[in-house]
Parts: C-alpha cells; structure tokens; sequence
C-alpha cells in the first residue's frame, strides 16, 4: 500500500481536491489505486486491475515516476505501508 504523506495532501490544488472529494466513484478509483500486491521494481497491479510502475530501490525508490517513498515496509495489521511524498492517480 502506497500512503501519501500529510505533506502530499497539499500539493493537490484545491479546485481539483474538491473535485475528487465531491465524486466518491473517482475518489474510489484514486485510493485504491494506491494499493497494490508485493513491491518490486517494475510493474504492479493496482486493485482496480490498472497499473503503477515503480523504479530504483532502497531510499530512491520512486512509483509512477513521481512519488518518492520516504518511509517504507512498515508492517501493519494486513498490509506493509510504504509512504510517499506524492499522491499517484490512474491513468
């Protein structure tokens, strides 16, 4: 699982953030686009059957190209959390 950052909420303009708020199917889409299987490097399936690609490793990790994890592998109940300093939307 992909979790922005606090600091990544922000850099969503606001018109667009009410936009995606206010339309649940599409905020659907967005969330679970940030769940995924194992983390590789390559290409993942996301729950919606699309896809995020994902490159380097360790502390240079990137996903889409954009999103640098800061904070990875953290183990939770049912899921490790990789955090992220950017929010990833599906094409």
């Amino acid at each position: 699982m992909f979790a922005p950052t606090d600091e990544a909420i922000p850099k969503i303009l606001k018109a667009d953030l009410d936009k995606i708020l206010a339309d649940k199917p599409e905020l659907t889409k967005i969330l679970t686009h940030h769940v995924v299987g194992e983390l590789d490097e390559g290409f993942l399936q996301d729950l919606e059957g699309g896809s995020l690609t994902t490159a380097g490793s360790g502390e240079s990790l990137t996903v889409d190209g954009t999103a640098k994890i800061v904070c990875g592998g953290v183990q939770a109940a049912n899921a490790t959390v990789n955090s992220i300093d950017a929010t990833v939307e599906p094409m």
